[in-house]
C-alpha cells in the first residue's frame, strides 16, 4: 500500500514558508533593520525605524529610504503565492516627512492579479498613524519558477 500524498500548504503556510526564504537573503531590508510583522495571501506588514544616516539635508527621510520600506512590503506581498514575482513599475507619492526615530509601517495589498500582471497598493504610515506615503506598483510573474521550495 502507498501512503497518501502530503497535505499540500494552505496560502498562509505559504505566504510564511515564502517569507522565511526570501527575509534570509533580503540584506537591503535586514540591512535597514526592517522587521516583518506579518504576511498573508497578496499581503505584507513591514517596521522600520528612521535612523539618523537615513537622514537627507533637511533633517527628515530621505525618499529612498521610504521608498525602499514601501518596495519590500511590495516584493513580500506579490511573492506570497511562492511564484517568482517581480516588480516591472512603481509610482511614489509622499505625503508627510518623517523624521529620526519615527517608526515606519508599510503595508501592502493586492489589487489586482491577473495571468502574469499584478497591481498591488502599498501605504506607509508613522507610529502615529499618519500617511507618508503611497505608492502604487506593477509586478510581473515569471513563468515556472517558485521562490522557495516547498
Amino acid at each position: 500500500m502507498s501512503n497518501p500524498p502530503a497535505p499540500k500548504p494552505d496560502a498562509q503556510a505559504i505566504a510564511e514558508a515564502v517569507r522565511d526564504g526570501m527575509f534570509v537573503n533580503d540584506h537591503a531590508s535586514r540591512g535597514l533593520g526592517m522587521q516583518i510583522e506579518a504576511v498573508g495571501p497578496g499581503h505584507a506588514r513591514i517596521a522600520m525605524t528612521v535612523r539618523r544616516e537615513m537622514l537627507n539635508g533637511f533633517a527628515i527621510c530621505h525618499g529612498g529610504f521610504i521608498t525602499t520600506l514601501a518596495d519590500s512590503a511590495f516584493a513580500y506581498a506579490c511573492n506570497s503565492a511562492n511564484a517568482l514575482t517581480v516588480a516591472s513599475g512603481i509610482a511614489v507619492e509622499f505625503l508627510a516627512p518623517a523624521h529620526e526615530g519615527d517608526r515606519l509601517l508599510a503595508e501592502g495589498r493586492e489589487v489586482l492579479h491577473s495571468g502574469a500582471s499584478g497591481v498591488y497598493d502599498i501605504t506607509v504610515t508613522n507610529q502615529h498613524g499618519k500617511t507618508v506615503a503611497l505608492m502604487r506598483g506593477r509586478s510581473r510573474t515569471l513563468k515556472g519558477r517558485q521562490v522557495v521550495e516547498l
